[in-house]
Parts: structure tokens; C-alpha cells; sequence
């Protein structure tokens, strides 16, 4: 029985863990300004809006070593008791990951793929919001590193409660 032998064992290296982003795109967006023109009245009379932004991510095997990640941001500003807008994007990426043990892999997956796609989603978002007659809005930097921990502490609890985020 012959064994095959690869250029890295040839050359005396061991196979090295891999990461590669191979594309980012736009899954999935959405605008919504249900009480438009109105809510500007209300929004040029001081009137305080308050933002909530929901966070969601998830992962999907390819095959072959490769992984679609989606970064889901839904943000709701309200004005009184009236929606002002809902911007929602699903920005995905195609990642390479090979080499890494489950545990470094579900890091990979879960923390650093979705912090690579959060500026362009923050993008996305900022563009729909200011092309939407509103003012600007910049959404402040998330620690992915942060939440997938919490994520992984609460899974190990048995508390499957989503993430949901105040601005």
C-alpha cells in the first residue's frame, strides 16, 4: 500500500492551520420610514428617538472547509411611541477555515468572521439611515469577543436568551 506524501511533509513542515476570507456580501437588506413624512415634524421638534439594535449571527457549513458566517443587525428608532425607521442588513461572508481544532473553530466562527463583517454591515446601515432623510447614525464598535464568551457561558448554563443591545 503506497502513502501519499504532500509538498509540506516533503519539506519537512506540518500541515498549518488556515484562515482565508474568500467574499463578503450583502445578504439581505431592508429600509423601512412607516411614518414618513410625519416622524420629521417630530424629529425636528426635539423630540428625543430612542435606538434599539438587535444582533444576531450565525454560522453554516459548506463542505470543504468552508463556512458562510451572517451578521444580522436590526436597528428600530422610535420616536414617542411611533417607529421613525427599521434598517436591517444581513452581511455574509465566505470563510476558509481549515487546520483549527472545534473549540479555536468555533472562536474563529463565532468572534473574529463577525467582527471582519461589522464594518461593512455599520456601512450598510449608516448609508440606509442617511439616504432615509434621517440624521446620521454611526453605531458604535461591538466586542464580539465579549458576547460570544457570554454566548458560550450561557450554553453551557442552558440559557439560550438572545443578544439584544441598547444605543
Amino acid at each position: 500500500m503506497a502513502q501519499e506524501i504532500t509538498n509540506d511533509q516533503a519539506n519537512g513542515q506540518a500541515s498549518q492551520p488556515q484562515l482565508v476570507m474568500q467574499k463578503i456580501y450583502v445578504k439581505d437588506v431592508s429600509f423601512e420610514a412607516p411614518n414618513a413624512p410625519q416622524i420629521f415634524q417630530d424629529i425636528d421638534e426635539n423630540a428625543q428617538p430612542q435606538v434599539q439594535l438587535n444582533l444576531g449571527q450565525k454560522a453554516s457549513d459548506l463542505g470543504n472547509d468552508l463556512y458562510e458566517v451572517v451578521l444580522s443587525l436590526t436597528l428600530t428608532c422610535t420616536v414617542g411611541q411611533r417607529t421613525a425607521y427599521l434598517a436591517e442588513v444581513e452581511q455574509a461572508g465566505v470563510f476558509g477555515i481549515a487546520g483549527f481544532n472545534d473549540t479555536d473553530k468555533a472562536g474563529i466562527l463565532g468572534s473574529y468572521c463577525p467582527n471582519l463583517l461589522f464594518p461593512y454591515a455599520r456601512q450598510v446601515i449608516s448609508s440606509m439611515v442617511l439616504e432615509g432623510g434621517f440624521p446620521p447614525f454611526l453605531l458604535q464598535p461591538i466586542n464580539f469577543d465579549a458576547l460570544f464568551a457570554e454566548q458560550q457561558r450561557r450554553a453551557a448554563g442552558g440559557d439560550e436568551t438572545p443578544v439584544m443591545l441598547n444605543s
